[in-house]
Parts: C-alpha cells; structure tokens; sequence
C-alpha cells in the first residue's frame, strides 16, 4: 500500500513498530526485507503479480502526486492488479480525477474507488486506523483455521477493507474474525473469491508417509 499525502506530519516510529505490512497513516512503504522471501512463499500471488502490484503502487503514486499536488490524501492498495483507493479528496472532481489517474497506470486491471469527498483526516484519525489493522492482523493470524497471509487489510476512519485470494468459506471466516475485532465499525470485503480446489493447488504438497520400519530380525 502507498501513501499520497502532502502535508508536512510529524509522525513518531511507534505506530510504525505495531504493523508489518499495509500501513493507513502515511508510513514510509518498505520494500523487500529479511522476511521478503517467505512473504512471496506465502502469499497466493504469482511472483510476477506482487511485483506489478509494487510497480503500480509506486507509479500510481506518483502520477497522482503530479496530478492534483497537495490538496488530497489518497492511499493505494494494489492486489493482484486491483487497487483499493482510500483517503479523503475536496470534491467529486479530484476523486474522478484520481480513479481516471490510476485506471490508467500499467497493468491496472480494475479501481475500487472508495475515497471520500471531505478535509483530510487528522493524525489522531490515522494513528487510530493504523492500530485497528494491527489488532486486525493479529486476530487473523491467531485463527487457526484461516492463512493470515492471504489478506491484505486496509483501514480508513474505522473502516476496515479486506483484499485477497480466497474461498468464500475463508472470505465468511475472516469477515467474522473481523467484526469481533476493537475498533472495527465497519468491513468491506474486495475478495478474488477462488474454488477449495484451487486452493488446494496453491497449497504445497504434502511429503508421502514413510512405510513403517519392521524391528523383526531379518529371516524370522
């Protein structure tokens, strides 16, 4: 997820420690990093898609910067060549703008336009979302039943938006997982929604039982 937003903030790292991965506020995105090789192991893209949706974030990002300067705060979310706007814009002009903007950056298949016409959030409001999708990425990964790398989560003014490649029992678990969750008040789901049997072709195989070791002397 990339950050546009123009406004000079002073931002502690503490917030910054409490997520590993998509961040609301205007965080600085870290790319790649010692866990960078289990991340793509795990995650239910192609090697090929994370890195397009990497190269949309940055391009996008920077095209809306050019584009419409200081008076917004938009935050994209690419996955699987999907983006997620989230953010605060002045007026149904500039969130036009942006979604034409993105739509139009390479490898972009769709936009789910969710930005808001109103002021920019404030830092208490960011700081705030940022802590929710904590809570929610640690209530995913504490469910035993669903793979907590297969979502990617987004939160907006208390609005949480789920992302990912999964079935439509994970996509109902997880929406329940997250409701529960403090701080929550609201869930939308943007899921590519897949079969148990694609799944199960996602998931690596499963090493062949050893046969059983007799402990009888040979010959009796």
């Amino acid at each position: 997820m990339k950050c546009v937003s123009f406004k000079r903030l002073t931002l502690t790292l503490v917030t910054a420690t409490l997520i590993g991965g998509s961040l609301t506020a205007c965080f600085p995105l870290v790319v790649g990093g010692v866990a960078g090789g289990a991340l793509v192991a795990t995650d239910r893209r192609t090697s090929g898609a994370q890195l397009e949706d990497e190269g949309i974030e940055l391009r996008a990002t920077s095209r809306i910067r050019g584009n419409v300067g200081e008076r917004v705060h938009v935050n994209l979310t690419s996955y699987n060549r999907q983006v997620l706007l989230t953010g605060e814009v002045p007026n149904a002009q500039d969130k036009q703008l942006v979604e034409q903007i993105v739509a139009r950056v390479e490898n972009v298949s769709s936009v789910v336009n969710e930005l808001a016409i109103m002021g920019n959030s404030t830092l208490t409001q960011r700081s705030s979302d940022t802590l929710v999708t904590g809570r929610v990425k640690a209530m995913l990964v504490d469910a035993r039943d669903l793979s907590s790398n297969a979502f990617k989560v987004v939160t907006e003014r208390g609005t949480t938006y789920l992302m990912g490649r999964v079935t439509q029992r994970e996509a109902d678990r997880a929406t329940e997982v997250v409701r529960s969750t403090p701080g929550v008040q609201k869930v939308i789901r943007i899921f590519e929604v897949i079969s148990e049997e694609e799944l199960a072709r996602m998931l690596p195989a499963k090493p062949a039982a050893q046969p059983a070791q007799s402990n009888k002397p040979a010959g009796s």
